[in-house]
């Protein structure tokens, strides 16, 4: 897989993380750089974290399954990008938790990285250098946070939805070009 999958792999992620972002910059418009890289970093760590060891379990199974990995990683991410966009079309407001206090801060992140965990099972199956996916992921989901916060900080937050719907569709075409390339072989 090369680096453009990646990389659309990475926007794809970051999507929730972005609206998250939204969200805390509207929540807290008085939020400060410094607060804005701390969440981000946090972010980005988790959501780096995840694929590798999604990857790490994936590549213990790999061998084993390698005739249907295609499938496999088709099915994880199109489940995922499904789920985004379903997700995108929930009621459910987000909690008035205070965004800036440490264990919110690795709520959101391990709630918005969990599809990461599924996407680097994934990745196993398929020909990656995961470092270099996992920071390419996390530089991603860094820059996503960061603007996300900036864009709440000064807009009126209809934004969210559309993002998330938009990297579920980049995750689906992603899984459909994996097993057209399989099926063309």
């Amino acid at each position: 897989m090369g680096v453009i999958s990646i990389i659309l792999i990475g926007l794809g992620l970051s999507f929730d993380t972005f609206a998250v972002s939204v969200s805390t910059g509207l929540l807290r418009k008085s939020l400060r750089f410094w607060q804005g890289v701390k969440i981000a970093l946090i972010m980005a760590f988790f959501q780096g974290l995840m694929p590798l060891l999604g990857w790490l379990g994936g590549t213990q199974v790999a061998t084993y399954i390698s005739s249907i990995d295609h499938w496999i990683a088709f099915v994880l991410l199109t489940a995922v990008g499904v789920k985004m966009i379903v997700d995108s079309f929930s009621k459910d407001e987000e909690s008035k938790a205070n965004p800036l206090q440490l264990r919110v801060i690795v709520l959101m992140a391990i709630a918005t990285s969990i599809d990461a965990l599924i996407v680097g099972i994934s990745l196993a199956f398929i020909e990656v250098v995961i470092v270099q996916s996992v920071i390419i992921i996390g530089a991603i989901t860094f820059l996503a946070a960061m603007i996300g916060m900036l864009i709440g900080k000064s807009a009126n937050g209809r934004l969210g939805k559309k993002v998330e719907i938009f990297g579920g569709v980049i995750l689906i075409g992603i899984g459909l070009k994996i097993i057209l390339a399989h099926l063309l072989e």
